[in-house]
Formats: structure tokens, C-alpha cells, sequence
């Protein structure tokens, strides 16, 4: 059923693993797909993933092996940092310039939990806001009726602040200056503005692939064990699903949108799952093997049916994405682009996956912003299993 394209990884996957694909082999545990310590990469550092990295982040190959094994290792400290921080906790990030992982903390945070945060391998800056402030923040700004002229609000742990970004062409409109007042009085904000407003990327069980339902072509985003996920604004409503051969698939199991943008497919009538994400010949087929949460400041890239395989770097967490359809939210803000068909497709980094395409301003010509919903929210929400090498 697959396409003889689809030989690297997965072929070397379905030759080691063989019947492991089967239906109704028993899956590796949710919990170990998501536990706290990252598990090492086999291979982290393909030539083909390299030669993406250097491309999109203007890298040497140098560059973007150290850059790979420091974003690993900040991964795998980030739980035992923010346990660390307790209650001064004022967020975490990726510093790429350092190659560590930060944490700030609040002024007032105790001697004693600098030292102990620190011990994990952490920097350590100080912020004005702690967590608690700034998600509190946003969920007040999440109550609001957002006018179109808004276009996402997230927190930024390194400003300490809620960041409202408004369409720069909006920003005089009578609606958009309420809001951005009444989000003033929720709390730490700072207003920033934006060429243009968010988009989906839908258009008209392997990462990346193509899929058609209704009138759209989307992306396949994970495997998970009896099927896929993707992203909700793909489901048409009309039941079937189709592969990039125009075969069927199986039919949407659940999906919501707004508010949410996620979905699952189940997979039968010949089709199986495979730990597999597509290169599209840009670099090797990527092997899945978990999917913890890569920090702010990360590399991270995207395989989709339109524009393939493009890679940048996490911008922002738990950002809210106020499409004209209506607000999404806990989303993730990339600097990787996307176009129309790209939606639902993967976003992993190194081989953890992170999430499935939601939308985004921009296109790979000229560059652009995309969003994705992170993948373990959807696991946990539909009760799936990530199907992991």
C-alpha cells in the first residue's frame, strides 16, 4: 500500500521489526513515549538532517551537531529544572547562543533554589513575573471575544510577559484598541504587531503524506497505534478518508476545531502504521521514537504533503491563535514556514515528535510563522498510544 519512495527508514523498520506493524501487536506505554527523561537518539545527526538545518538555520555542519546533542541535553534537564524552581518559576527556554537551557526566576526566589536549579545544568536569569502570573494572564485574555484584527496571544518567559500580536494594518480599528485595552487590565502584556493575520494550511500512515477527505488535501501527522492524528480543521464532515493513492483509509474517529485543532483517523482496509516521518528526499525518512516536549529556542522541523520537509525553531508555547474561524489555543509558534495542504502534517525534532501543522502566516518563498497543536495533548485527549521505533 505504501509508495516505493517510502524505502529508507521504513524499509529498514519493517525489515528489523517485521510483524511489530501488525494490528494488534502490543504497543510501547504511553508513559514511556512521554517520561521525563528523553531517551538518547540513535542517529540525531543524518547527513540529510544535517544539510536541512544548515539550509533553513544558516548553519555550518559543525554548527548543527553541537546545536543537536545541546538541544538534547536541554530537553532531558527541563522537567528537573522547573520541579527545581518550584513557586519562582517564571518560565524556560532554549538559549541557542549558549547551547544551555535558561530558567527564570523570580527576585524573590530563595538562594537555595538558584542553587538547586542551577545543579541541574540550568542557566539562571531573573524575571519580573513568575508562571503562575503570566498563564493566569493569558487565560483571562482566552475569556475575551478576540476581533479578527487580533492575531495570537502568547506567553514569553523571556520578556515576562503576555505578548498580544495585532495585525500592524489593524491596529487603529475600534474592536482591536478595546481589546488590546481590556488585555492591558488582565495583566503583564506587551502589544506587538504582525504583517498579517493566521491562516490554516488545509488545501482544496506515514508523517507528511497526503491525504484527501471531502474536497481538501491535508497531511498525515504521527502514527499512532490504529491509526493517525492530524489536524481538526481537516475534518470535512463527510466521513471517509483517502490516501495519496486515493485509496480508503478509514474514517475520522474524532476531531475539534476551533478552540482545539487536532484529530484522529483510524487505519484498515489494507493500510498499517509505521514509526516513520517523510524526508521527502531532503533527508532520510525520520525514525519516531518518542515525543518529549523540545524548550523554546529549539530546532525543530516539519514534513507536508505541499512543501515537504523545512525546518526552524520554537518561538513560543501555549500560544493562543485567533483564526477567523475562531481561537485555538495552547498552540506552538515556529519560525518554520508552510503552505495551504501542509496542515496536519509533523513537526519533530531530532526523532521526538512535537506536534501536527495547524496554520501560520507567510510561505516558503518568502518565509512565514506556523503553529502546530503539540502531539502528546492530542495522545492524552483520545486516549492513543504514539507508535514508536
Amino acid at each position: 500500500m505504501r509508495r516505493t519512495r517510502l524505502t529508507h527508514a521504513a524499509l529498514a523498520v519493517l525489515l528489523t521489526i517485521g510483524a511489530g506493524f501488525a494490528a494488534g501487536t502490543a504497543p510501547a506505554t504511553a508513559s514511556a513515549a512521554s517520561s521525563d527523561g528523553a531517551r538518547p537518539a540513535k542517529a540525531p545527526a543524518s547527513a540529510g538532517l544535517l544539510t536541512a538545518l544548515r539550509h533553513d538555520l544558516h548553519l555550518t555542519k559543525a554548527q548543527a551537531e553541537r546545536r543537536l546533542a545541546a538541544e538534547q541535553r536541554a530537553t532531558a534537564t527541563e522537567p528537573k529544572a522547573r520541579k527545581a524552581a518550584g513557586s519562582s518559576l517564571g518560565g524556560t527556554w532554549y538559549d541557542a547562543g549558549a547551547g544551555t537551557l535558561t530558567v527564570g526566576l523570580t527576585p524573590d526566589a530563595p538562594q537555595a533554589t538558584v542553587r538547586a536549579v542551577r545543579a541541574t545544568g540550568a542557566d539562571v536569569r531573573t524575571v519580573a513575573h513568575t508562571a503562575r502570573e503570566l498563564t493566569a494572564t493569558q487565560a483571562r485574555l482566552d475569556k475575551l471575544n478576540a476581533p479578527a484584527g487580533v492575531a495570537s496571544w502568547h506567553v514569553d518567559p523571556r520578556a515576562s510577559t503576555v505578548v498580544v500580536n495585532v495585525v500592524a494594518g489593524e491596529k487603529a480599528d475600534n474592536d482591536v484598541r478595546r481589546f488590546v485595552e481590556r488585555a492591558h487590565r488582565a495583566g503583564p502584556v506587551t502589544v506587538r504587531h504582525v504583517t498579517t493575520a493566521p491562516r490554516t494550511f488545509a488545501a482544496g500512515t506515514v508523517g507528511g503524506d497526503p491525504f484527501y477527505t471531502g474536497n481538501v488535501r491535508c497531511s498525515i501527522g504521527f502514527s499512532v497505534y490504529g491509526g493517525f492524528i492530524t489536524a481538526g480543521h481537516c475534518d470535512q464532515h463527510t466521513g471517509a478518508v483517502y490516501g495519496w493513492d486515493r485509496s480508503y483509509i478509514g474514517n475520522f474517529q474524532g476531531s475539534s476545531f476551533p478552540d482545539n485543532d487536532y484529530a484522529w483517523v483510524n487505519v484498515g482496509s489494507g493500510w498499517w502504521t509505521v514509526p516513520v516521518v517523510l524526508g521527502w528526499g531532503t533527508v532520510s525518512d525520520q525514525l519516531v521514537r518518542g515525543s518529549n516536549v523540545a524548550p523554546v529556542g529549539s530546532s525543530v522541523c516539519r514534513s507536508g504533503s505541499t512543501t515537504h520537509w523545512h525546518c526552524g525553531t520554537v518561538l513560543a508555547m501555549n500560544e493562543t491563535v485567533n483564526y477567523s474561524q475562531g481561537a485555538v489555543h495552547q498552540m506552538t509558534k515556529t519560525s518554520v514556514c508552510a503552505e495551504p495542504g501542509d496542515s496536519g502534517g509533523s513537526f519533530i525534532s531530532g526523532d521526538q515528535a512535537q506536534g501536527v501543522t495547524s496554520g501560520g502566516w507567510g510561505n516558503c518563498s518568502s518565509g512565514g510563522e506556523t503553529w502546530f497543536q503539540p502531539v502528546n495533548e492530542i495522545l492524552n485527549r483520545y486516549g492513543l498510544t504514539l507508535h514508536t521505533a
